[in-house]
Order: C-alpha cells, then structure tokens, then sequence
C-alpha cells in the first residue's frame, strides 16, 4: 500500500492555492473576553466555531494552540479535536502547537497522540521541542514519514529567553540552532517540492543570513501583527528560504472577531501582503 502524499507537497499546494498564511487559534482569557465571552467551555465553544465557520474554507494553514484548550480539561480537547476535524474537512491544513518533546516510548506516545491518522487530535503537523537531543524526536519523524505528516521543531524562536540555549556554541563551533537546522536538511534531503520537516524561525529576529535556513522544508514564522513583525520583514529575515516560509498571525486578525466577515478581511489582507512580500524577495 502507497504511504499518503507527504505534508510538504499538500502544504506548498495549499499555500499556492489560498494563499501563504497560517492563523493560530488561540482563545486565551483575555480575547475571549474582548469577543464578550465567557472564560469556560462555553466560550471556547462558541470562538472556536466562529473561527473555524469563518475562515476554515479560505485560509491555507490553521495553529491551534492546544494549552488554551486544554486548560478546561477533557471538555476543553473535545471541542479542539472537533476544530481539527472540521477545519481538515474543509480542506485546511493543520499543525498543532503542543511543542512536545520526550524520549523513548513516552516520545512515541506524544507522536501516536497527533501523527496516528485513526487518532481522535490527528494533525497534517506537529509542533515539537528537540532539546532533548534532536535523536529524541525518532519516533514522531518515523510516524509523521509513515503517515504523511509534519513536524516543525523550535530552532530560532522569538522569545529573548530562547537564545540561551538555541545560540549556544557546540564544541564543534557550531550553534545548537545551526544543527538543529543541518538535522533538517538531512531530513529533507531530496524531497520536492519540499520535504516535511520544518523549523519555527521567529520572524521579529531580523537578519538571520549568519543561519543556514534553507533546509529544503517549511519555515512556520510566528511573530506577524501584534508582536511587532510584517510581512515586509520576511525577505531580510528568511533570505533566499522565503518563499517556503509560513507565517503565522493570531492576535492581528483574532482581534477582529468575533464579526465573521471582519475575520476573513484581515485573513485575505495579510495573505495578500505576505504573498506580495515574497514576490518582491
């Protein structure tokens, strides 16, 4: 039997054909309470479906946020595992941002949670931590390579904590975020249009020509909106790697809701200007 057509192939498909734009879903207190909303299972209910009835049709990527979900308990991943599957009926691609990271058999489970197509949370990708060793994460690249999934592990993020460690300097002078990136590109190695293994490269971290980003694979780009980045930015901070890059928006065009239509206008209003950015690069 054929293994499934891989992530990179539906993802590059999905980003021609609606648009290169991922929107996280991130229904934390404070927005559900700028939406006039309750902060319980009734609210996240009743945003998650606004979002996904008013943009699952039109927008290539969706980021949810499982943390805000699963603050509320089993009712709270009931109505997320409900998200997943109607945005994927709706021809979206998802990648769930749950930043797993674990060894052994512990890391296979994370993996069988989100990767096993027959499992209720299953995802076109994954979001996970290497910083147990990039080997720790065998067992999701094995099941996402068997199942048609992705994953995009944390090389480069926004946050100023993260240098500490992704910066670091190895004994072979290379930093930890290089190598996490070369782990990449050997995995991606060969694959077209691009393989299906990406990193999260913070797009507020300006010129990162010093970091070899083109790893053949996806780039998911968070930072766009209201922590300060634009789509104008991606050239100088992605390079030559931009036009695999995916930026993600969530507060800039979550802050619109709960109107539907407000919704979509800033959804097709930063599609426009990331794929504009990335004409010009």
């Amino acid at each position: 039997m054929s293994r499934p057509e891989a992530f990179g192939a539906r993802l590059r498909r999905a980003m021609d054909e609606r648009g290169p734009l991922c929107v996280g879903i991130d229904p934390h207190a404070s927005l559900l309470s700028a939406w006039g909303l309750t902060d319980d299972v009734r609210g996240l209910t009743a945003f998650t479906r606004t979002v996904v009835e008013a943009l699952a049709d039109t927008v290539a990527v969706f980021k949810p946020q499982s943390a805000f979900f699963e603050r509320f308990g089993s009712r709270g991943v009931a109505v997320l595992e409900q998200a997943v599957t109607e945005l994927r009926q709706a021809g979206a691609l998802v990648v769930m941002d749950a930043k797993r990271g674990d060894i052994g058999s512990t890391m296979a489970a994370y993996a069988e949670t989100y990767l096993r197509p027959d499992a209720p949370l299953f995802s076109d990708a994954l979001t996970v931590s290497p910083y147990l060793g990039y080997g720790s994460l065998a067992p999701a690249v094995d099941l996402a390579r068997e199942s048609g999934a992705g994953l995009f592990v944390l090389a480069l993020t926004s946050n100023p904590e993260g240098a500490e460690v992704q910066r670091a300097v190895r004994a072979d002078g290379r930093t930890v975020a290089a190598t996490m990136l070369a782990h990449l590109a050997a995995e991606n190695a060969g694959e077209a249009p691009m393989g299906s293994f990406g990193a999260v490269v913070g797009a507020t971290l300006g010129d990162l020509s010093s970091f070899e980003l083109d790893v053949n694979g996806p780039l998911l780009a968070p930072g766009i909106g209201a922590q300060g980045a634009t789509p104008a930015d991606l050239p100088t901070v992605f390079g030559a790697a931009v036009r695999n890059v995916v930026p993600n928006v969530s507060r800039a065009v979550l802050g619109r809701g709960p109107d539907p239509a407000s919704l979509r206008d800033a959804a097709e209003r930063y599609a426009d200007e990331v794929r504009a950015a990335v004409a010009s690069a």
